[in-house]
């Protein structure tokens, strides 16, 4: 038996979803529009890709499958993040999207050094691009590979990110998560962000030229995600960010603001806590 078969085998061991998870689910996943990953919604992503419908029966079925899938969000919200990548990894397309939020994530908090970083983030973009050839239409498969992206091309610097063509990868999944799912406030955000970081690298000028990217478009991404999520804590923060970027000396108030909104969040998990904490220490 291959290491990933066993471990969905022996994860599919636990009956029922995680506890109070299924409850919590719209509140925790409202800013990526992330549908609940049950039996029918595996079945019918099965009926419409015959590959994955005979993977998923290999592995025991819908139910089960969905049932480790909900263990890995489950650890994802608990804070176990490098659990949480192991379970998804295991699912192969079905378990990118968390794996690869997780990997994210853990690029910001863990205690890995630099180059461990780089190595899992270089895996969930492995990782992503074959969720996105296996599951076109789902959004989030599309969102978790450009957040990545994103992560990585911070660690490497928007200098050579930009030089190894990774700002067109993260727009095309960008545009093609919101062309998907409109209301996907954390898409909105990482195309504010995608603007703003191209803008304050290059200029406005060529960072139009070159990208089409510009600050008029970075503000109306941020004003959407904020719209859309107003009590989400990476939401103010990563808004407070892109206008430093933009314009420090002109969006310092503004940002300061957005930084205290953040810390007054009542935090849903264990992610939003820890960017309710960094939020407490104001504006790096």
């Amino acid at each position: 038996m291959s290491r990933r078969n066993a471990s969905v085998r022996a994860s599919t061991a636990r009956r029922g979803p995680p506890p109070r998870l299924r409850e919590r689910w719209m509140r925790l996943h409202h800013t990526d529009r992330e549908p609940w990953p049950e039996e029918r919604l595996l079945s019918r992503l099965g009926a419409g890709h015959p590959h994955l419908a005979s993977w998923i029966e290999s592995h025991g079925g819908a139910a089960a499958v969905a049932r480790v899938l909900q263990e890995a969000w489950q650890e994802f919200h608990a804070g176990d993040f490098a659990r949480a990548i192991r379970l998804g990894e295991a699912l192969g397309a079905l378990g990118a999207s968390v794996a690869n939020k997780a990997a994210a994530v853990d690029s910001l908090y863990s205690k890995r050094s630099a180059a461990e970083t780089l190595s899992v983030l270089e895996a969930a973009i492995e990782r992503g691009a074959h969720a996105v050839a296996e599951l076109p239409e789902h959004a989030n498969t599309h969102y978790t590979l450009a957040l990545v992206l994103g992560r990585y091309s911070q660690r490497i610097s928007i200098a050579k990110a930009l030089s190894q063509g990774l700002a067109g990868r993260v727009r095309a999944h960008l545009e093609r998560t919101l062309a998907l799912e409109p209301r996907h406030a954390e898409a909105h955000l990482a195309f504010g962000l995608f603007h703003a970081e191209i803008v304050a690298k290059l200029g406005s000028l060529a960072a139009s030229l070159a990208y089409g990217a510009s600050q008029r478009e970075a503000l109306g991404h941020f004003r959407r995600a904020h719209a859309l999520a107003p009590g989400s804590p990476i939401v103010h923060m990563e808004f407070a960010h892109g206008l430093m970027l933009l314009d420090a000396a002109r969006y310092r108030t503004q940002a300061q603001a957005l930084y205290r909104d953040a810390a007054a969040c009542e935090p849903a998990d264990e992610m939003e806590r820890l960017d309710v904490e960094r939020a407490g220490a104001g504006l790096p």
